[in-house]
């Protein structure tokens, strides 16, 4: 639960069977270059601290980083916020339940670095801390997971491409308003759209509209689904680094080895 929330928009994301009454065919995920994306990419810190702030003030109303600890905030690679400012940030923003208080019955209380971001308020939004790399945006063709080689499994594209596919159509079902989105499967979702322009205001005067913010808030989503990848991909680097020069000592021993045998004439 967290003490600051915007309006309570149900940021869903219309990612599980349960948050959405229409299916069928898949849609239109959009390709976008994320700084993360290749081989050498990495996370911009301050796109993170702007999806951190989206996150604060619009989805976390409803929805839950239950496997993200506070303090991670503060992580290289991450949006890495000082000492002082995650202390800060869990003091103003989240509150934890803490079954020691209230004699043994249990309280809220203001969280601290240690403890984990809570589980969401709305029992039927999914927790957004895996999210990320649950969801696929990328398929095919055919099965051949072809897509997926050339552009990455598609996470982040997937839910910027669902942030930003709502047409402005709805209809009612059964009592029930259906949103129309072009990133949907079925084109139908029950998730009213989360983010309109200027929904949230940056210090730095950055672009907030819908689709600026919907990049920020879903390169923060692959953060948290994915802390460490700064640093797998540098230790990746140095590890295809390392067996290139071995592969070229083992070639030069190899020739050295045999160049006696091959030049002798019987």
């Amino acid at each position: 639960m967290f003490k600051k929330t915007s309006t309570a928009l149900i940021f869903v994301l219309a990612l599980t069977s349960g948050s959405c009454y229409a299916a069928g065919s898949e849609g239109h995920v959009h390709d976008h270059d994320f700084s993360f994306e290749g081989p050498f990419g990495s996370y911009d810190q301050e796109q993170l601290r702007r999806g951190l702030k989206i996150y604060t003030e619009v989805c976390s109303s409803c929805h839950g980083m239950k496997f993200v600890p506070i303090r991670t905030l503060g992580d290289e690679g991450g949006p890495a916020l000082s000492k002082d400012e995650v202390r800060a940030y869990a003091d103003q923003f989240v509150e934890v339940w803490d079954q020691s208080l209230n004699d043994g019955e249990g309280d809220y209380r203001a969280a601290l670095p240690a403890d984990h971001f809570p589980v969401g308020g709305n029992s039927n939004a999914p927790d957004l801390s895996l999210m990320a790399k649950a969801r696929a945006g990328f398929h095919g063709p055919a099965g051949t997971g072809i897509n997926q080689l050339l552009k990455g499994m598609g996470g982040p594209e997937y839910i910027l491409s669902l942030l930003t596919g709502y047409t402005g159509n709805d209809k009612t079902v059964s009592g029930a308003t259906l949103y129309e989105n072009t990133a949907y499967p079925g084109g139908w979702i029950s998730m009213a759209p989360p983010l309109y322009d200027e929904a949230v205001e940056f210090s730095d005067g950055h672009k907030n509209d819908v689709e600026h913010l919907s990049e920020d808030v879903s390169a923060f989503l692959m953060w948290t689904a994915e802390p460490k990848l700064n640093q797998r991909k540098r230790a990746g680097t140095v590890g295809v680094l390392i067996l290139g020069v071995l592969t070229l000592l083992l070639f030069l021993a190899n020739k050295a080895l045999w160049a006696p045998i091959k030049g002798r004439k019987d």
